[in-house]
């Protein structure tokens, strides 16, 4: 069975960090897929705050997910700080890329690269907007610098 194949972005332009809990734990003893995909919700609500916007509020429109890639590298467990650097791109007429990679901080294992396919909404109408001209000045890839 061929694979999905996704490439580290060569910039991010924000990081977190989030401890895997042993409630993220699966049957296995590792981070479950679904507790990953949690995860990065929360480093997506995090990587917007960083420019002012939520995901309910993102420049006058709201978003909706319309596609999420995940590729698993290794395992990540209980008490693991995993960073996640996250980026922006792939601007179009309505929408985003948010691209992701997801280490652990004590050895720079890669666990996980996710990218979520982001749509600007709007709720009340059930229709789709055009990305605000603020908006994708902001997602404009920046270079991070710690």
């Amino acid at each position: 069975m061929p694979r999905v194949k996704l490439f580290p972005k060569e910039n991010y332009t924000f990081t977190t960090e989030i401890s895997v809990r042993i409630t993220d734990l699966n049957y296995g003893g590792h981070l479950g897929n679904d507790t990953l995909l949690s995860l990065v919700h929360e480093a997506r609500v995090k990587f917007l705050d960083s420019y002012g916007y939520s995901e309910m509020n993102c420049g006058g429109v709201s978003l909706i997910m319309g596609d999420t890639v995940v590729v698993y590298k290794a395992e990540a467990y209980a008490g693991d700080m995993l960073q996640f650097e996250v980026t922006a791109d792939e601007i179009t007429r309505s929408g985003f890329r948010i691209f992701y990679r997801v280490t652990r901080k004590n050895d720079k294992k890669i666990i996980a690269l996710v990218e979520n396919g982001m749509v600007c909404y709007d709720y009340q109408k059930k229709e789709i907007k055009s990305v605000p001209e603020a908006l994708r000045k902001k997602l404009r890839p920046r270079i991070h610098k710690e």
